[in-house]
């Protein structure tokens, strides 16, 4: 168990609703569901969830902590948001999942072999060096994902994609080299460090 997760359980006491209200994004919002079903309904990846949405928020209700938090099921949300446009309630069902996720995340808890966990942190490596996404590179990344075997496998199995994608210019090979970026990536650093330093200054907190 990690230092911030064991200091957050001792916090809470097993009151998992009280925790989440308080550390996840627009956590506020668990205890309006009414557990209609709707945004499992609405949800593209709804069969493919190990928990759908209205199940996760009474799981948080119900305390069963380690349950949720280390479930793929946040990471399944790819931001469609039909949930959103169709709870009865209103509630930012998009923004908990993310919520949830990021905070699994900082606990040390969430599932380290998850694809789209895996998908979030290349994406985000590949943005943050530039400020713009190295769409060569991040393909590559991605390719190579799960090994380098398994990376030429896929390589040769998408190669009409991407020569097509070349032909039409909406890749261009260039990019290995460093690819494009915004005018003041300096800038762009030392927002990104800022932002590091607040979010470090939250886990010391928790520690504290």
């Amino acid at each position: 168990m990690s230092t911030v997760n064991q200091v957050m359980v001792e916090k809470y006491r097993n009151d998992f609703l009280k925790e989440v209200k308080a550390n996840v994004e627009e956590g506020d919002w668990v205890q309006m569901c009414m557990q209609c079903g709707v945004c499992s309904g609405s949800c593209p990846f709804g069969p493919y969830w190990d928990h759908p949405p209205q199940e996760i928020f009474m799981m948080i209700r119900a305390g069963k902590r380690e349950e949720v938090l280390t479930s793929s099921s946040m990471w399944m949300c790819t931001s469609c948001y039909n949930c959103i446009a169709r709870c009865p309630r209103e509630l930012p069902i998009t923004h908990i999942m993310h919520g949830l996720a990021h905070y699994a995340d900082r606990l040390g808890l969430a599932p380290k072999n998850q694809p789209t966990r895996k998908f979030a942190i290349k994406f985000w490596n590949n943005l943050a060096k530039k400020g713009r996404v190295n769409e060569l590179k991040l393909g590559l990344a991605l390719y190579f994902m799960n090994g380098f075997v398994e990376g030429i496998k896929t390589a040769l199995k998408n190669q009409k994609l991407g020569l097509n994608m070349v032909k039409t210019k909406r890749m261009n090979v260039m990019e290995i080299m460093g690819g494009h970026g915004v005018k003041d990536t300096s800038g762009l650093h030392a927002i990104l460090k800022k932002a590091r330093e607040i979010e470090d200054a939250k886990t010391a907190e928790f520690k504290g």
